[in-house]
C-alpha cells in the first residue's frame, strides 16, 4: 500500500476530487495549510502599502491505496494540478505497513 500526499493550488481541490471519484478512488483527507517552495512567497499592494507574504495557502491531499492504484492517483492528480507556472506543488509517495478500519477491524487493503 502507498500513502500519496499532494501540495497543490487551493483552487485544484475541485477539479481533483471530482476526478478521483471518476476513477473511483474515494478516500482522501484535505488539510488547509501554509507554506513556500521556489515562489518564495509575493508581494502585493495592501491600502497603498507594499505587504510581502511568505507563506502562501496551499492544499494537502493524503491519499491511501494499493500499490496497483497508486500511479494512477499520481498521473490525476500531475495531469489535473499542473499549470506551468511555479507553485504548482509536490507528491510524496511512502509505503503504508498496515491499515486498519476502526469500526470494523478489517486490515490491510480490505480497509482501504
Amino acid at each position: 500500500m502507498k500513502r500519496i500526499e499532494a501540495i497543490i493550488r487551493p483552487g485544484k481541490l475541485d477539479e481533483i476530487k471530482d476526478a478521483l471519484a471518476v476513477a473511483e478512488i474515494l478516500g482522501i483527507t484535505v488539510t488547509h495549510v501554509l507554506g513556500f517552495g521556489r515562489q518564495k512567497g509575493h508581494t502585493q499592494i495592501y491600502r497603498g502599502q507594499e505587504v510581502t507574504t511568505h507563506l502562501l495557502p496551499k492544499i494537502k491531499l493524503e491519499i491511501v491505496t494499493t500499490d496497483e492504484k497508486a500511479e494512477e492517483v499520481i498521473g490525476i492528480i500531475v495531469k489535473t494540478a499542473r499549470t506551468g507556472q511555479v507553485g504548482d506543488g509536490k507528491i510524496f509517495v511512502q509505503n503504508v505497513d498496515e491499515v486498519v478500519r476502526i469500526r470494523t477491524g478489517e486490515q490491510g487493503e480490505e480497509a482501504i
